[in-house]
């Protein structure tokens, strides 16, 4: 069956007051974005509480799909028929036609659904349900009711139009982008990272982000591989700012001048330092790591601690009760987890320490970092001059 009409359902939205308008507006506005990107013409409206999007030309229902269901705020998906309110015979015979032809094998329990949100409609909403149920059952005996676990759930919503559907088409859900400001993803080529920004991207959270790139100890292909990542999770966020760091003077100097078991936790203070930095000055109210607790050396719960103490903006971290199968499983998801697991490096090894601390104690890492004191301003400053800035869509 060739659809002209998908109805949008969302969730979080409803329940918003007075200012819903803003969160519904900013869905209409991702969703057209998220159609220019395939072929076909497309009119998105909203009217009483629901929004539609109208198929103007010939397009491909798997792209569309493909592409609503990247556009965080929507919960369902639902594919209808839109037929004139006329009569209740009229809307009876629409109902036979569309179970006809959206339904071949009718060996189904159904229950009928209807919503009379057009008060002047003169058959009820009850009414309704029982007497398009008895037509459905005399058009086509093999059918059942079932009014608890029904096969079909057949949807009649009486408005200015009369709207017909029964599938939904489970959505992302989550809130627009952009309705909760903007946040600084400290993004590497791993796992975690980009399922980190996902998730905060789905609270509504615009996302821009920066990598920390070591030439030559690290590739271009490398640093390609992470642009691909920026760009998956692009898919569901929209463009990314992404910042592009060259790291190796500072990886060097306290390489050469601190312990190396507190390599990973000094370099790390340095990357928050910096990408605080650069969040300030692009806006950004916050910052996003895939950092998940005692996951690695520089995740305990100690190590987390000495890495906040150098930041003054909130620090999100989407992961940090998640095990690493958890992670892997939205990596999958949002098909970031092939190109997360290219063998490409994205730190240098000769910078990891083989026996790195993992309950550091915050004055003995600062008394460390008074060794940089000589060289580490005119370091940070020159890296953040080094800023590569791509805009990955």
């Amino acid at each position: 069956m060739k659809y002209s009409t998908y109805l949008i359902k969302y969730a979080e939205i409803a329940i918003k007051g007075k200012n819903r308008y803003v969160f519904e507006d900013a869905l209409m506005h991702r969703m057209r974005l998220a159609l220019k990107q395939i072929d076909g013409e497309f009119a998105v409206s909203k009217t009483q509480g629901r929004m539609y999007v109208d198929c103007k030309s010939d397009y491909d229902f798997d792209e569309l799909i493909a592409a609503l269901k990247k556009v965080f705020g929507i919960n369902a998906i639902c594919p209808m028929v839109r037929v004139e309110k006329k009569d209740f015979d009229s809307l009876r015979e629409e109902v036979i036609r569309y179970v006809s032809e959206e339904y071949p094998d009718r060996n189904k329990t159904f229950k009928v659904f209807a919503r009379r949100a057009d008060k002047s409609f003169p058959v009820r909403s009850t009414e309704m349900n029982c007497a398009l149920g008895e037509a459905i059952l005399t058009a086509f005996p093999e059918m059942k009711v079932d009014v608890h676990t029904p096969e079909i759930e057949l949807n009649v919503e009486v408005r200015e139009d009369v709207c017909i559907y029964s599938k939904q088409i489970p959505g992302p859900g989550g809130m627009p982008i952009g309705t909760n400001g903007k946040a600084m993803l400290l993004l590497s080529g791993g796992i975690d990272s980009p399922v980190a920004g996902y998730m905060i991207a789905k609270r509504g959270v615009k996302i821009d982000a920066v990598y920390f790139h070591a030439p030559p100890y690290t590739s271009e292909r490398a640093k390609q591989k992470v642009v691909d990542l920026a760009r998956i999770v692009a898919g569901y966020a929209g463009t990314i700012c992404l910042h592009v760091i060259n790291f190796t003077d500072i990886q060097l100097a306290i390489y050469e001048k601190c312990p190396h078991d507190e390599l990973t936790i000094i370099m790390r203070r340095y990357m928050m330092r910096i990408a605080e930095q650069i969040a300030k000055e692009n806006d950004c109210l916050g910052l996003i790591t895939g950092e998940s607790i005692g996951q690695v050396a520089s995740q305990t719960i100690q190590s987390l601690s000495v890495t906040n103490e150098v930041c003054t903006l909130p620090v999100f971290r989407p992961l940090i009760g998640f095990d690493k199968q958890e992670i892997i499983e939205i990596s999958e998801k949002i098909n970031a987890f092939e190109t997360s697991i290219l063998p490409y490096e994205d730190c240098c090894t000769i910078f990891v320490a083989k026996h790195p601390v993992t309950k550091p104690n915050l004055s003995a890492i600062k008394r460390s970092e008074t060794k940089l004191e000589d060289v580490i301003d005119e370091l940070v400053q020159k890296a953040i001059e080094t800023d590569e800035v791509i805009n990955v869509i």
